[in-house]
């Protein structure tokens, strides 16, 4: 095997470090055939989808990729904008505001975005990252609640692409951050700015994205990981039990998932007389299709059909200022050790390792050549 790396590297340059942030995805346009691309390889990942191989070809490429596409798309275009989806828009941001945030480390830290699917995809943003000499990588995958179908598949996408290259950097992970200092309190500030503006607080739905129940049975924590959301948040709100409930939203398929459905939750709520709801999706760092088209839109016209008088979605933690706190803090966390954040070891390491280098290759004056 060719490993991939650099031709005539010169050992001593300066060195990168870097910040991999990663979402799911998202197509490149609200259009059938964009959307059919990109949900054939979101669905293809085994990852996502825990059937035997051969059955699961049969049923996405037999049924689903002829059916859903046009669906997905006609509610793609209804939250498309001129920048593009809402996800990347919303995640361009965010690292933005991250790299802002990272800025006044003394060497060189670079934030960069990807997409666990579609563009631009991880391995395409990982492989300009070699040429200058990126030395130290920590991914950070914007999954607040860890479940191997999300964070464990960027796991999976990193150490593909990293088992080509020579030299490896040093490579950081974070799994999970629902725990994190200052996320419950950007969450409950989040919900409490919203409901400052409404007549009264409603029934407070926190509204997750749904895996199937059995892979919680085989040791996935993401159903744990979501109930300790919801109950630190309602905690920090001084919320009843009875003012809150959990729901589980974005099923595919025949298989029971995580329960309750959230339209199940929201048939059951106007059933029962509630009038108004309130919407939270903390599984989702950033606004995107399942939060501003499946919930504020679909999930709300519904609601109204069934009786409520209101449902309000209340919006992702996105590119605010106390998200992006929470993560720089996350992020200086994980690479406080790094030389990156000392100007005197970034300096001393450089001067050490380029004049290292060319002691050697002055003893050497024949290294490189042909000794054939």
């Amino acid at each position: 095997m060719n490993y991939r790396g650099r031709k005539n590297f010169e050992h001593g340059e300066p060195t990168l470090a870097a910040v991999l942030l990663v979402n799911l995805g998202t197509p490149e346009a609200p259009t059938t055939t964009a959307v059919r691309r990109y949900l054939a390889e979101f669905l293809a990942d085994p990852r996502v989808i825990e059937l035997p191989r051969l059955l699961w070809w049969l049923i996405l490429h037999g049924v689903i990729l002829r059916l859903r596409p046009r669906r997905s798309a006609h509610a793609y275009q209804r939250v498309w904008t001129t920048a593009g989806s809402p996800l990347l828009g919303h995640t361009r941001d965010l690292a933005r505001a991250l790299q802002n945030a990272v800025n006044d480390a003394p060497g060189r830290i670079e934030v960069q975005m990807a997409m666990r699917y579609g563009e631009p995809s991880i391995a395409t943003v990982l492989r300009q990252l070699p040429p200058r000499n990126l030395r130290r990588l920590l991914v950070l995958p914007l999954y607040p609640q860890y479940s191997g179908t999300t964070t464990g598949s960027v796991f999976d996408a990193v150490a593909s692409e990293l088992s080509s290259w020579r030299w490896l950097p040093e490579l950081g992970f974070i799994n999970d951050y629902f725990q994190a200092p200052g996320y419950t309190e950007a969450l409950a500030g989040r919900i409490a700015a919203h409901r400052a503006q409404m007549a009264d607080d409603g029934h407070l739905l926190f509204s997750f994205h749904g895996i199937p129940e059995r892979y919680v049975r085989n040791g996935d924590p993401y159903y744990c990981h979501c109930l300790a959301t919801a109950r630190r948040v309602a905690e920090h709100l001084h919320l009843a039990s009875t003012a809150y409930s959990v729901s589980f939203q974005s099923r595919v398929g025949r298989e029971r998932w995580l329960h309750p459905y959230t339209d199940h939750e929201l048939a059951r709520l106007a059933a029962a007389g509630t009038k108004n709801v309130d919407v939270i999706c903390p599984a989702f760092a950033v606004d995107c299709l399942e939060t501003l088209e499946e919930i504020a839109i679909g999930e709300r016209a519904r609601f109204l059909q069934l009786g409520g008088r209101r449902l309000s979605y209340i919006a992702a933690l996105n590119a605010e200022p106390d998200h992006v706190s929470v993560l720089a803090a996350l992020i200086r966390q994980h690479s406080q050790h790094w030389p990156e954040w000392s100007a005197e070891q970034t300096q001393a390491a450089v001067i050490s390792q380029a004049e290292s280098c060319q002691r050697q290759r002055a003893a050497r004056p024949d290294f490189g050549t042909d000794q054939r």
